[in-house]
């Protein structure tokens, strides 16, 4: 018979260790042809191992927590130790490999949402190991509105992975300068997912981003060749564009039935009210305008009217 459980906050009990999180999944994975469910499902943790094996993170690889094949994705834990090196480099080299079997392959392709977190997670060997709300979040991130939105806007020749980071992850591992990711790389997003009552702020990265996306600013992973003088320049452009702009910070603002997206942030879901966009000197003005799969946010444009759509 086994022990009843005392009730929350009846008495105190030891704090279970912190797992950081690690999950993906695969776009559009129940479009495919029921055929082809087993060998994808079977290929996308083949490609996440390959993934931490070039990223040097073979001692990851050989002890994951409590890891599962969802179907159409994994999720394991391991050791917050890892966290810095799982965001630089091994998400890069994860959309590297995705990129060169999609190049390759004859199959469908592979492009993965990825989600990033960390918290209390029991882990002792036994059975329910690995369960509680930090797995929970990890996979409402997983399934939440702007990752899945960013990835389907990109183009899929080039990006094959998007990633989201919670905030916990983002201000411990990449504020605190302990992984190669910069800031400015991540995008801040109301992560929300459609029919559950979650909403918490977190950063998306996008190692590869394409067309559209980098026109809204979302940086690419290569490094100039002449940093220092793009640095200069940047800081120049950044500078006028301060000037000429009201003070925002970086990120994604929602404001009652306005919305508003500042230094490269790119908005995705349905807009009621008034829209702008003021990162690159675009704005799009209307009412009940709707940006999912597909949208594209294209040169300096100005538009306007009721049911504008862009």
């Amino acid at each position: 018979m086994s022990t009843p459980l005392p009730a929350p906050y009846t008495e105190s009990r030891p704090l279970p260790p912190y797992r950081a999180l690690f999950a993906v999944d695969a776009k559009d994975f129940t479009g495919l042809p029921a055929v082809q469910h087993g060998p994808v499902s079977q290929l996308i943790p083949e490609l996440v191992d390959q993934a931490l094996e070039r990223a040097g993170l073979h001692a990851l690889r050989d002890s994951k927590r409590f890891p599962a094949n969802t179907g159409d994705g994994v999720v394991f834990g391991f050791d917050p130790v890892f966290l810095p090196y799982v965001l630089w480099p091994f998400l890069g080299v994860l959309d590297d490999v995705l990129g060169a079997y999609n190049q390759q392959s004859v199959g469908p392709r592979i492009r993965l949402r990825a989600s990033v977190h960390v918290g209390p997670l029991p882990d002792a060997d036994r059975p329910g190991d690995g369960n509680g709300t930090a797995r929970n979040d990890t996979h409402r991130l997983l399934d939440s509105r702007p990752v899945k939105a960013i990835l389907a806007a990109a183009s899929e020749q080039i990006t094959h992975l998007a990633a989201v980071i919670s905030q916990r992850v983002y201000e411990d591992v990449v504020l605190g300068a302990y992984t190669g990711l910069h800031p400015d790389r991540c995008v801040e997003v109301p992560a929300t997912v459609e029919g559950k009552s979650f909403s918490q702020q977190a950063w998306l990265y996008v190692p590869s981003p394409s067309g559209n996306l980098v026109q809204a600013g979302i940086q690419p992973r290569e490094e100039p060749a002449d940093a220092d003088a793009d640095a200069d320049a940047d800081a120049d452009a950044d500078a006028a564009s301060r000037e000429a702009a009201p003070a925002t910070r970086p990120g994604t603002r929602y404001s009652g039935n306005s919305q508003q997206v500042n230094e490269g942030a790119a908005l995705m879901g349905n807009v009621g009210g008034d829209f702008t966009y003021t990162g690159r000197s675009t704005s799009y003005h209307g009412t009940n305008q709707h940006w999912g799969s597909g949208d594209n946010v294209t040169g300096d444009k100005q538009v306007g009217g009721p049911g504008d759509r862009r």
